[in-house]
């Protein structure tokens, strides 16, 4: 089964509250073809905020007016300013869990192991809980007993002008330093793991435990190259005994571990970025040779059910920005390799379906291609999306229209047999006359019953003609072998023909 993961960052969606997200919003996806709602900056993180049931974070250690989704202050509690009414936002967020499972869809959060924000309080940890750092002997550097890194006798050195105050300093979340740089994570605190189990262990262990007790189906864990292995290859396998079906999706960029972070440590998915997100942008942006894609492909093997495909997340460029294909329509091809081409899950960001460019100019984030998390902002294109919904003669605008019915069009087709179980065969070494191994690629998917040939065009518009080798015939079971077939394929835009 295809599963789509959908990131949705709930303060940019409708009212910006849990409950905005609401049973229309959710058929919508679900009828999108979506099977998990990945739900970012739902724990209780810093902010400058002051209303709402929030207190603000000094601001020297706050990136944005919002602050960092990724810079928690509390593992067991979600943000105030979600909730409709702040001192019922754990209620609220376990109606959203609910309504989500009605509406057939499966939730997923973050599980940030990594760091803290500076000020973590864990005030809302259940009773018998010790906070991060309750315990901890500052007068140390580094100690299994402590869940921090200190620097005794040096106070912290900020990249940026203020008055916040720690001393001894600590650790930021990736720099072993007291005096972070500016492109450091300065305004997180690294939690100190060993290879060998502590406390830290069994206190991050009872973070996870806690939301599944929740009814949370799953958690994308955040850099998990920067935290030991072995940690969470125990937390895994412990909490899947008790709740086997969850979900766990690593945040990995080093391709040489992708087995290790499967096999030995446990994880269902890991993010591809390194692999085919790197490889296809190549292709789409700088020119890369198409012949990438076969390379990367033929380097994952086995391994490619374990891959989560995705074009768009909130680290990343929007694809339809001035700084990556430039128009949504400019990445259709780009979207078709990643969702057509294996059986791996495929994730898309909000309003990625209907062309969002993150272009706006916002305060912290500036104009660079993304949605920013850092600040609170309203975008367009959400906006008329979630208009368009409940009635679809409002809302999106021609071209919004035009791209959301693209992404349904190529998400049901990834959804049938064919696609979501059933073999590849890259044809592109078979190729001739009328094929440009450089700009265009082409592949076989079959289960059996119906087979389907997908052609990329990653340059201009041209006729692309294919040709099915004989080899692909035995190998996916066809009686016949087809005729080189000939499409018309628009510049960076694609084709799927079923052969038979």
């Amino acid at each position: 089964m295809k599963q789509i993961i959908y990131q949705l960052l709930p303060r940019l969606w409708s009212t910006g509250k849990f409950s905005g997200i609401d049973k229309v919003s959710l058929a919508y996806w679900k009828e999108l073809g979506v099977d998990y709602m990945w739900y970012t900056g739902v724990i209780r993180h810093a902010t400058r905020k002051s209303d709402e049931g929030c207190v603000p974070s000094h601001p020297q250690v706050v990136k944005g007016e919002a602050g960092s989704p990724y810079s928690i202050t509390d593992y067991y509690d979600v943000n105030p300013y979600l909730a409709d009414v702040p001192s019922r936002r754990l209620e609220e967020f376990d109606e959203l869990v609910r309504r989500t499972h009605e509406a057939g869809l499966k939730v997923l959060i973050d599980f940030i192991p990594n760091h803290v924000s500076r000020d973590y309080t864990g005030a809302a940890a259940p009773v018998g809980v010790r906070p991060l750092g309750a315990d901890d002997d500052p007068s140390v550097h580094w100690t299994p007993g402590n869940d921090f890194v200190y620097y005794p006798g040096e106070a912290l050195r900020l990249p940026v002008p203020g008055s916040y105050h720690e001393d001894p300093a600590r650790a930021s979340g990736n720099s072993f330093t007291s005096a972070p740089a500016l492109s450091d994570w300065y305004e997180t605190v690294k939690l100190n793991y060993c290879d060998f189990h502590t406390s830290t262990w069994d206190k991050m262990y009872a973070v996870v435990r806690f939301w599944a007790l929740r009814g949370v189906d799953g958690f994308r864990c955040d850099m998990v190259e920067l935290v030991p292995p072995a940690f969470m290859k125990w937390l895994i396998s412990r909490i899947k005994g008790e709740f086997p079906d969850l979900l766990f999706v690593a945040e990995v960029y080093d391709k040489g571990r992708y087995r290790e972070y499967v096999e030995v440590v446990g994880f269902d998915l890991l993010y591809d970025k390194s692999g085919l997100y790197d490889t296809v942008r190549a292709v789409t942006c700088d020119g890369l040779t198409a012949r990438s894609l076969t390379w990367n492909w033929q380097r994952l093997g086995d391994l490619q059910p374990h891959m989560l495909n995705f074009l768009e997340n909130h680290d990343e460029q929007r694809i339809a920005s001035d700084f990556f294909a430039g128009s949504a329509a400019g990445g259709y091809a780009a979207l078709a390799v990643s969702l057509l081409l294996n059986t791996a899950p495929f994730m898309l960001y909000l309003g990625q379906e209907v062309g969002e460019r993150g272009m706006d100019d916002e305060p912290f984030s500036g104009v660079n291609g993304r949605t920013s998390i850092f600040d609170w902002w309203t975008v367009d294109s959400l906006q008329r999306l979630r208009a368009w919904i409940p009635d679809r003669r409002k809302g999106l605008t021609r071209t919004q229209r035009s791209v959301l019915k693209r992404y349904e069009a190529v998400l049901a087709l990834a959804k049938t047999p064919a696609f979501s179980s059933g073999s590849t065969y890259d044809l592109c070494y078979a190729q001739g006359t009328g094929f440009d191994a450089d700009r265009h690629f082409a592949f076989l998917r079959s289960d059996g019953r119906e087979t389907w040939l997908v052609a990329a065009n990653f340059g201009p518009a041209a006729s692309i003609t294919v040709t099915i080798p004989r080899e692909a015939c035995s190998f996916l079971g066809l009686d016949t072998v087809p005729a080189p077939i000939t499409l018309d394929i628009p510049t960076r835009d694609f084709a799927a023909t079923r052969i038979c």
